[in-house]
């Protein structure tokens, strides 16, 4: 792993991380607030469909909220349902299913819109590219309104209405819509979805998605939704304490397990129900479902790596017993393992579906729309995209993919380091003004500091071996999976070391604990 430490500009480190990021507003970093982001929250259409909206609900006509099958799609397609059921209106969701339909709009969908008596529905997540089944819904004679964050073709569906933004999430582009004609109590409360969407839709935490994510976690950790109390409870959390990671790793997997091996609308139930015992049972079902697509991932990772070849520049791996549901997770792994663009795809007998994630620099959306002739659809954005291709083209698209000419960064993976500091100098003072960065996540990292010429002692492993732990000094070091490194290190050895610090307060007593990124030894 090649160390790039970022140029020196302040011997102080807060201001060295805020200008590694970018942040020319401290007030506005450290107090993020939506209200001073007013201007991107009045996208444009929102009056438009504002009007046809109340209209659908002055003559009781169905509405249906066409929601994802992932987080973002599900949070957003909550904060619809629950908007316009507080007004008053005769609303239904309805989420597709991965594998039947694919994502966004689809003619099964649409039918069942017309077919159950509506005449509005209104995108969450989705719609922007969906140009021939906006023509379809017109033909069903459907007002369509498009809420969608994903990138635009050339050419916009013709519709009722689009409300589009690429500097939010989907939930987000819906709570803006609905934001001004539902009351402030009920504006606040669903600003925890959009945290949690624009958590796990990997929306930068600068700017407005920090905004959105402040705000919403304020709210999340104060919840009363009983769907999300149950949830975090399933998931071993406690409120109060629930921040980036907690969405990230532990509620944001569960609420997306269920799109990818079942069907999503049981996660969109979870959210919208008043029934505790029915919240309790569907925190339940969420967390065995992850649980067994935990271990099917890992199971068709094990598959993937014996496909990779490694002189290639981008890696295209397929096989036909891989779910859709997790080709997603298995390309992420792929990227992040092998630091090269990966697309995983699950070969079925006559239409195959792929999902591709990317790294820096490679707008990996872009990359697949080139072959669109021999797609069937894609959409997503420059660092993950999704597709449908007939079987019979998924060989000529992985020999035309591999011959793509990439400008592809060096060989080895790049670890970013934020600025070169002396252990014996980190104390609580400066963890706790560390700690004014959060949230963390997509935009903005956890910091990193380098130390050089650290010598190490009390060497040992804990977690079954798979942890390494070691001290600096009375620092306490641990590097998670990293167990194997024991065999090659030796108490009184000197390395240097690239690690996040953070306050551990095991068993109620504050210290100071750093997390070890990578190890060289001098």
């Amino acid at each position: 792993m090649i160390w790039k430490i970022l140029p020196k500009k302040s011997n102080d480190l807060i201001e060295q991380l805020l200008f590694n990021r970018g942040i020319k507003e401290k007030e506005k970093f450290f107090n993020p607030k939506l209200l001073d982001f007013e201007k991107d929250l009045q996208i444009p259409g929102i009056e438009k469909a504002i009007k046809r909206i109340e209209e659908a609900i002055k003559n009781n006509e169905q509405i249906i909220v066409y929601g994802d099958y992932d987080v973002d799609g599900i949070c957003g397609s909550a904060i619809l349902y629950k908007a316009l059921s507080s007004l008053g209106a005769k609303v239904l969701p309805y989420i597709p299913h991965r594998e039947k339909e694919g994502y966004g709009l689809s003619k099964i969908g649409l039918e069942y819109t017309r077919d159950s008596g509506a005449s509005l529905v209104i995108t969450v997540d989705n719609g922007i590219v969906a140009l021939e089944q906006a023509e379809f819904a017109k033909e069903l004679g459907l007002d369509l309104i498009i809420t969608d964050h994903h990138v635009p073709l050339d050419e916009k569906p013709d519709c009722y209405s689009i409300i589009h933004s690429t500097k939010m999430c989907g939930a987000a582009v819906a709570w803006c819509l609905i934001r001004e004609i539902i009351n402030a109590d009920l504006r606040k409360e669903l600003l925890q979805f959009a945290a949690v969407a624009t958590i796990c839709d990997l929306i930068p935490l600068l700017g407005l998605g920090r905004a959105f994510v402040a705000e919403g976690l304020r709210v999340l950790n104060t919840t009363t939704n009983l769907g999300l109390l149950a949830l975090i409870n399933e998931s071993g959390i406690s409120l109060g304490e629930i921040g980036s990671y907690e969405v990230g790793y532990m509620i944001g997997p569960r609420l997306n397990a269920m799109g990818r091996l079942e069907h999503a609308i049981d996660s969109l139930r979870l959210l919208c129900t008043r029934d505790p015992q029915k919240a309790r049972a569907l925190a339940k079902l969420l967390g065995e479902t992850n649980t067994a697509r935990q271990k099917m991932t890992a199971d068709a990772l094990t598959q993937a790596k014996v496909l990779v070849n490694i002189e290639k520049k981008i890696h295209v791996l397929m096989h036909k017993s891989w779910s859709p549901g997790i080709i997603g997770l298995i390309a992420g792994k792929i990227t992040e393992e092998y630091y090269r663009p990966a697309i995983a795809i699950s070969l079925g007998e006559t239409v195959s579906k792929g999902s591709a994630r990317s790294i820096d620099g490679i707008n990996i959306v872009e990359v697949i729309r080139k072959h669109a002739d021999i797609l069937v659809d894609v959409g997503g954005h420059p660092a993950a995209a999704g597709f449908s291709i007939l079987t019979k083209h998924v060989k000529l698209l992985k020999k035309k993919l591999e011959e793509t000419v990439l400008d592809l960064p060096e060989e080895e993976r790049v670890l970013e380091i934020d600025a070169a500091v002396t252990i014996s100098n980190l104390n609580m003072q400066l963890l706790k003004q560390l700690q004014k960065f959060e949230p963390f996540g997509f935009g903005n990292p956890r910091p990193i500091f380098a130390s050089k010429g650290a010598r190490i002692s009390d060497i040992k492993t804990v977690g079954s071996g798979k942890h390494l732990k070691f001290k600096i000094g009375s620092v306490d070091v641990i590097g998670f999976g990293m167990g194997e490194l024991q065999a090659i290190l030796s108490n009184g050895q000197v390395v240097d070391l690239a690690y996040t610090p953070e306050i551990d307060n095991y068993n109620g007593f504050e210290k100071i604990q750093l997390k070890m990124k990578d190890i060289k030894m001098v």
